[in-house]
């Protein structure tokens, strides 16, 4: 009788969550700052459902607060303050992104993110002492009470207005890359110095790939 290959039990909170960036900084004064993306990574080989808690919710709203990610892909989470005011200036707040197995109810992993609302962001860099007492105000969140994404007001998804510029070009330099003759080979017209080494075609075929995932998802 064949014995089937399972997977291992994951410990509950033991998997790496992979959230870029791990930190979020609004600036009144830039109507631009007050919409930013956590983008949430799954390098495993099996999909991932995530949810997103906050100590304020009622700050901020949140699109697609729970979902999926599919096995090496990432999503986008669109995160918007819509409580900007003097008296939140330098208040910290927390996000906290829990990822389980979709077949499966206990969070394998955690990342928290913190978020903090600035006047400007023409102002001066912050002093030594004024660093030591930002961290000693995020420590003090090691407990914070976070509260389900349903408390969040919910946000539809903009249309998308196509990749941008630099992206485009990126791709077609990646693409260029590949169409090179590789290191070694004799027959070719192309001179020495433009033939390109294995290594190089293949980080050009993975940032493609990379590019390629970003287009279709805009």
């Amino acid at each position: 009788m064949q014995q089937q290959h399972r997977q291992p039990e994951l410990v509950e909170g033991s998997l790496p969550v992979f959230v870029f960036p791990t930190e979020l900084v609004f600036y009144a004064d830039d109507q631009t700052s007050h919409k930013q993306v956590l983008t949430l990574y799954n390098p495993y080989e099996f999909a991932l459902k995530f949810k997103v808690l906050c100590t304020a919710p009622n700050k901020y709203t949140v699109v697609d607060a729970t979902g999926a990610v599919k096995p090496q892909c990432c999503v986008d989470i669109v995160i918007r303050h819509r409580d900007v005011r003097a008296c939140h200036y330098g208040v910290y707040d927390k996000f906290r992104l829990q990822v389980s197995e979709q077949s499966q109810r206990k969070a394998l992993g955690r990342k928290e993110v913190t978020a903090t609302l600035r006047a400007s962001a023409s102002l001066e860099p912050p002093s030594p002492r004024a660093q030591d007492e930002e961290r000693r105000i995020k420590e003090q969140f090691a407990d914070s009470e976070f509260f389900e994404q349903t408390a969040f007001q919910t946000e539809s998804r903009p249309v998308a207005g196509g990749p941008s510029l630099l992206t485009v070009l990126l791709g077609l330099v990646c693409m260029a890359a590949l169409m090179l003759p590789t290191l070694g080979e004799q027959e070719s017209t192309v001179p020495v110095y433009l033939h390109l080494s294995v290594n190089k075609k293949l980080v050009a075929a993975y940032v493609l790939g990379l590019l390629t995932m970003v287009i279709l998802r805009t």
